[in-house]
């Protein structure tokens, strides 16, 4: 059996991390574009399990909440017309958690937007923290349930929520643009949150990182998922190389490192010897039977 070579895989991964399509990446890395999509799982499903383990008992005080849109094979309102459309086709949200201090991402969730998916998120972000914190999100309903669920009253939770203008009529230059934020109102919702501290602006920087980083995120390409499973798989890659080995420009570390979580700034070749410790041993072959012939 072929075994991609270790140089090449660092290679691909890097490349991926990097904000590079599954194309891309396979012309520059000299590989097939399987080959790529096949790592991208190896690897989406190691950094998964390793974090999962890892990060636990977080000594995080401050918590940013947000969620995210993309898609998966076709937007929600074209999924009707789509060709052979997988049953998960349409729109995705990945809903994101992040510490204020650290700048770790220790919780994420992909699924649809509603309190189902948003409780399952808490449940795990709660999970995972050493401490009692103080939450923000927006204005979403959703939280409002999946929060007092999986905190109870051991939170200090508040929601900012912001004030949009009128919508201009949609012509070529605004057909894509967001409707004007005139304004955020700050509502607490349980404990004793400090209202100086009420904000979301790290969670959102860190949505722009991650259409940035991950090219199936960039708006108006055809790099989009066409399957959810790999999209789970390259956001999980993605926050492990955002967590444990990307440099924090302000922190002058790695968000791992500032938590507590490791001592030193992983490579790429780390993520590579978490893909090769995950696959199974190869199977003993059995002795050599030498046929009869007449």
């Amino acid at each position: 059996m072929n075994t991609l070579p270790r140089h090449t895989r660092t290679l691909v991964l890097n490349l991926l991390v990097e904000g590079m399509s599954i194309r891309s990446t396979a012309r520059v890395a000299k590989v097939s574009r399987n080959t790529v999509t096949k790592l991208l799982i190896d690897a989406g499903k190691a950094c998964s399990e390793y974090q999962d383990k890892a990060l636990r008992d977080l000594p995080c005080t401050r918590m940013e909440v947000d969620e995210i849109w993309s898609f998966v094979y076709a937007k929600e309102k074209n999924v009707i017309r789509a060709k052979n459309a997988p049953e998960e086709a349409g729109d995705v949200w990945t809903w994101t958690a992040i510490c204020a201090d650290t700048k770790l991402v220790p919780s994420w969730r992909i699924g649809d937007r509603t309190s189902a998916t948003g409780i399952e998120f808490m449940d795990d972000l709660r999970s995972r923290l050493a401490n009692r914190v103080q939450l923000t999100s927006d204005g979403h309903r959703a939280y409002l349930d999946a929060v007092e669920g999986a905190f109870g009253g051991d939170v200090d939770y508040a929601q900012l929520v912001k004030i949009y203008g009128t919508t201009p009529e949609p012509d070529s230059t605004t057909r894509y643009s967001p409707s004007q934020c005139v304004g955020a109102r700050k509502q607490v919702v349980s404990g004793d949150p400090d209202r100086n501290l009420v904000s979301t602006s790290y969670v959102e920087r860190q949505n722009l990182t991650m259409r940035m980083s991950m090219r199936r995120f960039t708006r108006l390409t055809n790099a989009f998922s066409k399957k959810l499973e790999n999209h789970a798989h390259a956001v999980a890659l993605h926050f492990m190389h955002y967590n444990f080995c990307r440099l924090h420009q302000t922190l002058k570390m790695t968000p791992a490192m500032k938590a507590g979580v490791t001592d030193r700034i992983w490579e790429i070749s780390d993520l590579v010897d978490l893909v090769e410790k995950a696959q199974p041993a190869p199977k003993k072959r059995g002795p050599y039977k030498k046929r009869n012939s007449n």
